[in-house]
């Protein structure tokens, strides 16, 4: 029988999900893939940063969906909407990036600051052409990260702005003393911040300045020069990085300013199809299924060849792989603003998270940090609001139930797996990562990510003794199921009893298009 696979050398090297193993088909009804966990091999520590966040001023991810104002009949905390904060507290969010974005490339951070009612009112150039009333601010974003518990990572204005105003902000921010320090006391906060990042620019090679490389890494170097901590105090600087595979961009970026930046930034987002037509979040074709998740795959060669060009230059990986924007971008949905990047969430959405977040798992020693685009409201939003109601999305439950990886250590796999196929696009049905978490518990994740058949999977364990398994699913209907105001809970967690362990040997029967996430344990006797 003469194969369809019509896949491209390039393609087989990023949709191997693998850590050594190969990858074979399956003919039978029930596809086996086979998995052998090494962790008496352990790798590096997945930082809790991996799982970050990033909220910009566009559509309504900031306003009515984080911030309504304390004057709001929306139930509210200072003007922080209630719903949305104790989500995201839950969801343990470890730092968030703000303000953009290619908002960040024309954000001057005076403009957001001193009495509400006094900031100038201006046009939101990049998204929807609407008025910025520029009510969310400094203060506002800085109380909000404190409030969700998470960090801030502040993207400066390098497309119109100077080394002077950033330093300043930089100041406003983290100085314990000083005329910037009483102007920060006035405006209702006396200590300094804590501010562990601070973005050099935001996509210097296009809406923040249309840059040439060459005069971007030079510009970043001047730019760093000036963004100076207190006494005492350490800012981790990222440089704006590649926009998908420029990777001349990173050999120049690494080149000519590596010494002067702690990490650099990668930008890519998973299109569902060709052209300028990027197709429905909803509405879509198991063809269409099987081209994104080709598309999400190629973050693979992404993380390898970038990895391999800041080797070169870095070689003990000092420098941080931040991928600070990653995630699906759709057509917005029917009837909203086109500028406003407003899109539903499906089974798919949640396929496609927990392929990055295996990924970047595997490439812990060199990616310390990413954001998904974005939090709430915006392209692959964790929650979805719409006046005083909210709903979580499929994304925002595999991000609560990969919580266990936070800072956990990486525990290498070897998988062998059966593909799926769809038409000329091809890649290994299962996707799989484990850690071991900071009380010494192993966690082990599996994706199905066939739409049309569940497989068993069969795991042996090297270097851990367990007697007990247990853990939660996400699966529903169909891949295009998704939660909405009315039914929020078609797409959510349950407990799963699919795994079982035998003599050492874990058992598992993975429902199609699903994701798991397994607890090894010891039972416990009465």
């Amino acid at each position: 029988m003469k194969k369809r696979l019509l896949v491209s050398i390039a393609l087989l090297a990023a949709t191997i999900l693998t850590s050594g193993g190969q990858v074979t088909a399956q003919e039978t009804a029930m596809p086996a893939a086979t998995v052998t966990l090494h962790a008496d091999k352990p790798g590096a520590r997945v930082d809790r940063r991996i799982f970050s966040q990033f909220a910009e001023h566009l559509g309504y991810g900031i306003y009515g969906g984080i911030w309504v104002g304390p004057e709001s009949k929306i139930p509210n905390t200072r003007g922080y909407r209630n719903d949305v904060v104790a989500a995201l507290k839950a969801l343990s969010v470890p730092l968030v990036r703000w303000p953009g974005g290619c908002f960040a490339d024309e954000y001057h951070w005076r403009e957001g600051g001193g009495p509400r009612g006094k900031r100038p009112v201006k046009i939101n150039t990049h998204w929807g052409g609407v008025a910025e009333p520029n009510s969310f601010g400094t203060h506002e974003f800085m109380d909000f990260a404190e409030l969700i518990g998470a960090e801030a990572y502040v993207s400066g204005n390098v497309g119109n702005g100077s080394p002077a105003e950033m330093a300043e902000w930089v100041e406003y921010m983290t100085a314990p003393a000083g005329t910037l320090a009483q102007e920060r006391a006035k405006n209702g906060r006396k200590e300094p911040w804590k501010l562990p990042m601070f973005g050099i620019g935001n996509e210097l090679w296009g809406c923040g300045g249309n840059m040439r490389a060459e005069y971007a890494a030079d510009i970043t170097r001047r730019y760093a020069t000036f963004v100076k901590a207190p006494y005492g105090v350490k800012i981790l600087k990222i440089a704006s990085g590649a926009n998908s595979r420029d990777y001349d961009w990173t050999d120049v970026m690494m080149r000519v300013a590596g010494k002067s930046i702690d990490g650099i930034g990668l930008h890519y987002y998973t299109h569902p199809m060709r052209g300028k037509v990027k197709g429905s979040a909803t509405q879509f074709t198991e063809t269409d299924y099987a081209r994104t998740l080709a598309s999400t795959l190629v973050m693979e060669e992404l993380l390898e060849k970038h990895g391999a060009i800041m080797d070169k230059y870095d070689p003990e990986k000092r420098v941080n792989l931040a991928v600070d924007e990653w995630g699906i971008w759709t057509d917005v949905e029917p009837g909203t603003n086109p500028g406003f990047l407003y899109q539903q969430n499906s089974m798919r959405d949640a396929i496609i998270a927990a392929l990055n977040i295996n990924l970047f798992a595997r490439h812990a020693d060199r990616v310390r940090m990413t954001n998904i685009a974005q939090m709430v409201n915006v392209l692959q939003a964790m929650i979805l609001t719409r006046d005083d109601k909210m709903v979580l999305t499929p994304t925002y439950h595999v991000f609560d139930m990969y919580k266990p990886f936070q800072d956990a250590t990486f525990l290498p796999l070897e998988l062998a797996s059966p593909w799926y196929s769809r038409g000329q696009w091809a890649m290994p049905a299962l996707s799989a990562a484990a850690v071991r978490d900071r009380v010494g518990i192993v966690h082990i994740a599996l994706t199905n990510a066939d739409p049309n058949r569940p497989m068993t999977v069969t795991a042996k364990l090297e270097g851990v003794t367990a007697s007990m398994v247990e853990g939660r699913i996400l699966t529903a209907p169909s891949v295009q199921s998704h939660n909405d105001f009315g039914s929020p809970d078609v797409v959510r967690p349950v407990p799963f009893s699919g795994a079982t362990l035998s003599q050492g040997a874990l058992t598992v029967t993975l429902p199609q298009h699903s994701v798991a996430m397994l607890t090894l344990g010891q039972a416990t006797r009465n």
